[in-house]
């Protein structure tokens, strides 16, 4: 789409149409979906008390919520074992252990975060001298 275009010409579109990867990162990296994901891909089947642990910053609440939408969107599969007491474990499923591949790159991206911090740094000076100059 051009700048140029008449204003009244245009037509909403709606934002997975703009950007086809828009409803992926709402799906694969809200808050805690990501972390989750990576535990049970890297170290494999998890009892909840184990992700818990594992991920020491999240409440119980906050990971029994992410957990459930994980196995509605098909990410994870719950397997409830009726012993005494009760046992259950979560897994990565098929589907989840597809996004391996996409973990991985940002994995090897990350070794790019030093440059992010350093143009932080960058524009947070330009920022203060700019202001002073107000």
């Amino acid at each position: 789409m051009t700048h140029d275009m008449d204003p009244a010409a245009r037509t909403e579109v709606a934002p997975e149409q703009a950007c086809p990867i828009a409803p992926v990162v709402d799906i694969v990296f809200s808050r805690w979906t990501t972390p989750i994901l990576w535990a049970l891909n890297e170290y494999g089947r998890h009892r909840f008390v184990e992700l818990e642990r594992r991920i020491t910053t999240i409440t119980p609440k906050v990971l029994t919520q992410r957990l459930r939408q994980l196995e509605r969107d098909g990410l994870v599969t719950r397997t409830y074992h009726p012993e005494v007491p009760p046992r259950v474990e979560y897994e990565i499923s098929e589907l989840g252990r597809s996004l391996a591949p996409l973990f991985a790159t940002l994995a090897h991206w990350s070794g790019n975060l030093d440059k992010v911090e350093q143009a932080r740094r960058h524009y947070d000076a330009r920022q203060r001298v700019g202001s002073r100059r107000s």
